[in-house]
Parts: structure tokens; C-alpha cells; sequence
């Protein structure tokens, strides 16, 4: 193993799902300007859209996405700027 290509500051954060609010704990070098207190104790917090609690693929449970929808309303939004 290379030495000196490693982060040296690991430490425990917490990360959360901002789907469905599961929230765990491991060690990470990943750079946060918030905390959660989790079980009593504080910790540095990484927001995530999904995660392993929430993934179609992981809960065999499927959303269905507006993706048209979200499409014209980008469309409406930046019909007038391409002119």
C-alpha cells in the first residue's frame, strides 16, 4: 500500500436520507457545515436524496416519476431566455 496517498481525517458523520429520514452513522473524510444530534450525540451531517433505505432497487418498492412534467416546467421556465 502507497503511504501518504490516504486522508488522515477520518471521523464519524452522520448521514441522512432526505427521502424518508433514516439517518446512519460510519466514518468519513467528507467536508459538512451541519450537525445532527443522533442518539444523544452530535455529529457532523451529509444530506443524501437516496440511499440503500430508499433505493427502488434495495426495498423492491418503485416511485413513479413526473419526468414529463418536470420537463415542460423547465421548458416554460427558459422559453423566454433562448429568444
Amino acid at each position: 500500500m502507497k503511504k501518504g496517498i490516504h486522508p488522515e481525517n477520518y471521523r464519524l458523520v452522520a448521514f441522512k436520507d432526505m427521502s424518508n429520514e433514516d439517518v446512519f452513522i460510519t466514518k468519513s473524510t467528507v467536508e459538512t457545515k451541519e450537525t445532527i444530534t443522533h442518539e444523544g450525540v452530535e455529529y457532523p451531517v451529509f444530506k443524501m436524496e437516496i440511499s440503500r433505505t430508499s433505493h427502488p432497487f434495495y426495498t423492491g418498492k418503485s416511485k413513479l416519476i413526473d419526468t414529463a412534467g418536470r420537463i415542460d416546467k423547465f421548458k416554460n421556465k427558459y422559453a423566454n431566455r433562448a429568444k
